[in-house]
């Protein structure tokens, strides 16, 4: 199965925002509470990873997201360690990473971070690819120069089999797809290539098979 590459306009984020019920904290009501942690403690410690987050983004001249910027956990995330929304301002955490020690959290917490400081950087807004050289760059001023585009942490999740296949009508690239999708999206390869990385309708793509 091909990597997907797409461009969609306007920029918008993958990141999911949490559903949060009246008096439970991100995260709280999939984990099983350790002994003496509470709930304050939780918070305590959120609140000292989302400090930890707006120090680093304001040191590194990012001081207008940082002051925005919010920590969470969210048990929502399957397989993913963690979510970066940069018109939310918001980074999303598993609660999972908690399983595997203070370093995973701090490189993932880094990690989303980078995907912020990045797009930040990019003065015209314009969509950047999400683990592309800007945001190489963003994890080497982060201190983790080393890291992957994807973790290798055993979160196991349900996976689906793609129902809709997309085609670009310009280079043919097939993009296969679990859920139909709702909006304008083109082949960010040939956006790049013939548009100087700018949405161009030539090259949305098209459903071709459904399954």
């Amino acid at each position: 199965m091909s990597v997907l590459r797409q461009l969609d306009l306007p920029f918008r984020s993958t990141g999911t925002l949490p559903v949060r019920l009246p008096g439970v904290s991100p995260g709280e009501s999939s984990l099983r509470k350790p002994t003496g942690e509470t709930p304050a403690g939780r918070t305590a410690e959120t609140a000292v990873l989302q400090t930890k987050a707006r120090d680093l983004l304001a040191s590194l001249g990012a001081t207008r997201i940082a002051r925005e910027l919010r920590v969470e956990w969210n048990p929502r995330l399957q397989t993913a360690a963690g979510r970066a929304d940069y018109r939310a301002r918001l980074i999303l955490l598993n609660p999972r990473l908690r399983e595997h020690g203070e370093e995973e959290i701090e490189r993932t917490l880094r990690h989303e971070l980078a995907h912020l400081l990045a797009q930040f950087r990019q003065k015209r807004r314009r969509r950047i690819a999400p683990h592309g050289p800007e945001w190489r760059a963003a994890c080497r001023d982060l201190g983790i120069a080393d890291e992957a585009r994807c973790h290798n942490l055993p979160f196991a999740g349900r996976t689906f089999p793609p129902r809709y296949v997309y085609v670009c009508p310009n280079c043919r690239e097939k993009f296969p797809r679990v859920r139909r999708l709702r909006r304008a999206i083109a082949c960010l390869a040939c956006c790049r290539k013939h548009n100087g990385g700018e949405f161009d309708p030539r090259f949305r793509l098209a459903l071709t098979t459904t399954h």
